[in-house]
């Protein structure tokens, strides 16, 4: 499915496709090895490898293409983010399946490694950062703006790093559904049968596997044992309540899903998306488990166009990349030193959903930990 304050930037320090059948994805016009300087860029660790930025822009704009995965327009603004970054550099974006999940994402890049249409970069949930570093998947390239992303929140050589965040929150359709829920336990309610749904499988999908963990933190687990979890939306399928269908902006829209369980930038943008559509979309950060996590972007290291891909996370991380993530409801994460130098869109900044609290967090070992349970157990919990 497709703020508080800068204090709780800083303290989201730790915590989205199928592969398109064969020509699915447009055939970029050039790669690589057609412009002069590609594989000086594939090897860049940032833009002064390059000589500086304009040597940068030069070297992406012969490459002239771009390949990006899983980005759905109506997530996080990436929509505008592609149109905006086309238009200031003339670099053609070919958006491979935008519906796709992490998983996906690390299978594309093994599976087209050396063909045309292979991804450049990935927006990946931070489990499937973590294991694509472990695997040798990603290209370290350290942004201008590197110093400027707290240590926590970046791989040390520039492999993968936090790009935008969110809370998981519940949404409701409150047109179809009488009293919307607004913690986990009320999921549980005989009013939502057939109600409720996830944004993907947690096995494959960052926002979904986000999902089960806040689950976790509402039912006495911690970040250590996700059972709970699991055992939640057992519960919920064993009562009814618990739909297989994925959330998505079309199920919303056909009623199909009028409960789901996501990230609050994606309700949020469903709420102001929908407005005019006779849907009264409401969205509540569940008290009994607030979960807050970030996303992170990475370069493939066999990417077809390396210039544009170093480009395309320069764009990212430059104060006009990091408004559009902000303008979509997200939280950019360089929020916290755009607010002390100015350089964030204030107006943007108060439209965030509000939040109380201190947000909670995994390290990287307790995500590892919770995907191997969750590939061990999610299937038996919802099947039947």
């Amino acid at each position: 499915m497709s703020t508080r304050t800068a204090g709780l930037l800083a303290a989201l320090t730790i915590t989205t496709s199928v592969i398109a059948a064969c020509g699915a994805a447009p055939k970029p016009e050039t790669g690589a090895s057609s412009a002069d300087g590609g594989s000086k860029a594939a090897t860049a660790t940032s833009a002064q490898d390059l000589g500086g930025l304009d040597k940068l822009v030069e070297a992406a704009k012969k490459e002239g293409a771009l390949n990006v995965i899983a980005l759905p327009p109506d997530w996080a603004n990436y929509g505008e983010m592609i149109t905006a970054f086309t238009a200031k550099y003339g670099i053609k974006v070919n958006s491979d399946n935008p519906d796709g999940s992490s998983s996906d994402e690390i299978n594309a890049v093994k599976t087209l490694k050396g063909q045309g249409r292979a991804p450049d970069v990935l927006d990946l949930g931070s489990a499937f950062a973590l294991s694509g570093a472990q695997e040798g998947l990603f290209a370290p390239y350290k942004v201008q703006s590197w110093d400027k992303i707290p240590d926590g929140q970046k791989e040390a050589s520039g492999a993968w790093y936090y790009d935008y965040g969110g809370y998981i929150s519940i949404g409701c359709d409150a047109k179809r559904v009488k009293v919307c829920p607004e913690t986990f336990a009320d999921l549980l309610k005989p009013d939502y049968k057939g109600k409720v749904a996830l944004n993907g499988d947690p096995t494959k999908a960052g926002a979904a596997f986000a999902g089960v963990y806040a689950a976790s933190l509402a039912n006495q687990g911690s970040f250590d044992d996700i059972q709970p979890g699991i055992d939640f939306f057992k519960k919920m399928k064993q009562a009814g309540n618990f739909s297989p269908v994925e959330a998505t902006p079309a199920t919303v829209e056909k009623g199909e899903t009028p409960i789901t369980i996501d990230w609050d930038y994606l309700q949020a943008s469903y709420a102001k998306e929908f407005s005019g559509k006779g849907i009264d979309w409401k969205v509540a950060i569940p008290s009994d488990g607030k979960y807050a996590n970030f996303y992170a972007q990475a370069i493939s290291k066999s990417a077809p166009h390396p210039a544009a891909a170093r480009l395309w996370e320069e764009f990212l991380y430059s104060p006009e990349g990091q408004n559009l993530w902000l303008k979509g409801y997200a939280r950019p994460v360089l929020l916290p030193a755009m607010q002390s130098d100015g350089s964030a869109d204030a107006a943007l900044v108060a439209q965030l959903p509000k939040v109380d609290g201190t947000p909670a967090f995994p390290t990287p070992a307790q995500v590892d930990k919770a995907k191997e349970t969750l590939a061990g157990g999610w299937g038996a919990a919802v099947s039947g």
